[in-house]
């Protein structure tokens, strides 16, 4: 049996604290949050704190907050000696506090509060100082996921860009295309296929040899058409910015 305090309540902590919930091996000792009114629907009041004296005992210390918050509430624990992990893909292990043991536990997925994960799929990415740490975080992240990694700090912040682009950039896409069809009246849910054939596809060719379209296929005539046919500036700017880009890889 694993203890954990998770501290945070936002999306990754939310999402974080209803999976060790359900987890059998996992003991969910306490939530620190400092607004405790975002979890009571998860989790019991007696079980929440937002005082970091009354921070209970464990196996380990789970920081799930904002990237800038990181460093402050690492270094507001009053305990010392533990192993205290962050779930960022980007910081550093350096922003936690150098009284404590540290560790990252990244899981890498797009959360959103109100839409529910399949947890055991989701890829969790490691890195402690030590060796005994390592195999404390590992242990904890096979009882949720089936899909562990040992990933650098250096490698983990390539790995967050690069889920910039393929999660973020590649939705706000799905915005813009969505904007057009609206504003076109046409059913945006036309594209659902076309969207999830484009993801699946990558799962068994490579992105470059999945890719088609009139970038692609240098078709001159259309891209001018469709680049004519956008009113809007920015759209215009990113259809060519990106068509470039197709055609330049």
């Amino acid at each position: 049996m694993i203890k954990v305090v998770l501290i945070g309540s936002g999306n990754v902590a939310q999402h974080l604290l209803q999976v060790m919930l359900k987890t059998a091996d996992i003991e969910l000792v306490q939530v620190f949050a400092r607004n405790k009114n975002s979890i009571l629907h998860l989790i019991a009041e007696e079980r929440i704190t937002s005082n970091y004296q009354d921070i209970k005992e464990a196996d380990v210390y789970i920081i799930s907050v904002s990237d800038n918050a990181i460093a402050e509430v690492s270094n507001h624990l009053l305990f010392q000696n533990r192993l205290v992990v962050h779930t960022s893909g980007t910081s550093e292990l350096s922003v936690l506090d150098s009284k404590n043991r540290k560790g990252v536990f990244y899981p890498l997925q797009t959360f959103s509060k109100s839409k529910a994960v399949d947890f055991s799929t989701i890829p969790i990415c490691l890195e402690t100082k030590n060796e005994s740490d390592y195999k404390t975080l590992e242990t904890l992240a096979n009882l949720v996921s089936k899909k562990v990694y040992s990933i650098s700090s250096e490698q983990r912040k390539s790995l967050h860009v690069a889920a910039v682009f393929v999660c973020n950039f590649v939705n706000h896409l799905y915005q813009i295309g969505n904007q057009i069809c609206d504003e076109n009246q046409v059913p945006f849910e036309i594209l659902h296929p076309l969207i999830l054939e484009t993801a699946n596809k990558i799962t068994e060719l490579s992105p470059k040899e999945a890719q088609t379209g009139p970038a692609v296929r240098n078709d001159t005539k259309t891209i001018e058409k469709h680049i004519e046919f956008l009113q809007n500036s920015n759209y215009k700017e990113i259809y060519t910015l990106l068509t470039q880009s197709i055609q330049n890889v």
